[in-house]
């Protein structure tokens, strides 16, 4: 099979890794698979194909917040992008986040509806099937059911400066999408693909399937950390790990922060990502900037007794699967898919907001210690997020979108 995967990242970022590590897949099944994004280091120009500009994705943001439309502009680099799949010709269109500013989305789903391109549309967050939101539980706005419009989140994800355009984009993403003759719907986790089945804008979906995201098991694995302990000080602390690209409200942060204020003095918080300028941590945070090496991130996962996943809006939570995979107990709140990634005996899940239950359960994950924990949460990850596991079902899922009727 020709594979082509459309994302706005590739190799960096929790979806730019999953995109290389399903291309590579691919590759070494005997399959060919090409990367088309926007942002990311082009190592192979065989097998990617990066998508317009810094100066288009920025012009497309300026015009996208004026307008309040996003996804409707980069024209240019929309067309070279169909000339160039054209030339690919592929027998399956891997559609993951387009909502970054660099492509125009009705040319991209006319061009595959046109062709009868087998489509899959994974879904990372819920833009696919909402007016824009990526998330939409914490503001308790469910209009994308039968109709958006007066957007609750439209200073939110991509912001608009004027205009409420959601009810418009929505109708125009239910037309788009029912277009499509072949198309599959994969949601990472059982609680985003429950709500894709309830989505107008799958209606005519020939698969709505839930096959989780995947961490490569045999990098995100147990280590020896004592050389890290020494070298961060932490030798004889209890080391509670939170890890994300760039910290918000939305990530957790606030949560974060009063969780650092009531640890005890043979506790330590290590905050791995970046955190905005005039936040003040408290003394017992080790704060790592942002990093996408990926040795050093499994450290820091083998090196914590414990995994904090603060954000109430997680449609899968990789970060969360990377801790398990290093033998690392995750706690987290019951919200979206998070109680998903927390199997039996690796760790445990509290009530929304339930800072008191949070810190009763941290004790008790560290009072049971480490060595409770390291093989439920290893074969926890090794049963649900192995690379060659799911990747099998993605590939069953396009020889079922390949060889269904062409209507």
């Amino acid at each position: 099979m020709k594979i082509l995967q459309i994302n706005a990242v590739n190799k960096i970022a929790s979806t730019g890794r999953t995109t290389s590590e399903m291309a590579a897949f691919l590759r070494n099944a005997g399959h060919s698979c090409v990367v088309a994004y926007s942002v990311g280091p082009q190592e192979n120009s065989n097998w990617e194909y990066q998508i317009g500009s810094k100066a288009d994705a920025k012009l497309h943001g300026l015009f996208s917040r004026i307008s309040g439309k996003q996804g409707y502009f980069s024209m240019r680099a929309t067309r070279k992008l169909l000339d160039f799949t054209d030339r690919f010709a592929p027998d399956i269109v891997v559609l993951r986040n387009l909502h970054a500013n660099y492509i125009h989305l009705p040319m991209l789903l006319q061009y595959l509806a046109q062709k009868n391109i087998a489509t899959v549309a994974v879904l990372h967050d819920c833009w696919f099937y909402t007016g824009k939101c990526c998330h939409y539980t914490v503001a308790g706005c469910y209009k994308w059911r039968e109709s958006c419009g007066n957007c609750p989140a439209l200073k939110k994800y991509n912001t608009s400066w004027f205009f409420d355009k959601t009810a418009e984009m929505l109708a125009d993403k239910k037309a788009l999408f029912s277009a499509i003759p072949r198309l599959g719907v994969v949601g990472v986790s059982d609680w985003l693909t429950n709500e894709a089945k309830k989505a107008p804008v799958f209606q005519n979906a020939k698969v709505i399937e839930r096959i989780y995201n995947w961490v490569d098991t045999k990098t995100f694995a147990p280590h020896e950390t004592t050389a890290l302990r020494q070298k961060l000080n932490l030798q004889d602390k209890k080391v509670i790990l939170c890890v994300a690209s760039g910290w918000t409200k939305d990530k957790g942060l606030d949560t974060v922060l009063q969780l650092a204020d009531r640890l005890t003095d043979e506790q330590r918080l290590l905050l791995v990502g970046c955190v905005p300028e005039g936040v003040v941590l408290n003394s017992n945070v080790l704060h790592i900037p942002q990093t996408h090496n990926i040795e050093e991130l499994v450290s820091y996962y083998s090196m914590a007794d414990v995994f904090f996943q603060p954000s109430l809006e997680e449609t899968f939570g990789k970060v969360s699967a990377e801790a398990l995979s290093c033998g690392t107990p995750v706690v987290c709140f019951n919200s979206t898919a998070n109680p998903e990634l927390v199997g039996k005996e690796c760790g445990a899940v509290v009530s929304i907001g339930d800072v008191d239950a949070l810190i009763e359960q941290i004790g008790n994950i560290l009072g049971n210690g480490k060595d409770a924990y390291v093989k439920p949460c290893r074969d926890f990850a090794l049963q649900n997020f192995d690379l060659d596991k799911n990747m099998q079902q993605y590939i069953r899922l396009f020889e079922t979108l390949t060889l269904c009727e062409n209507k």
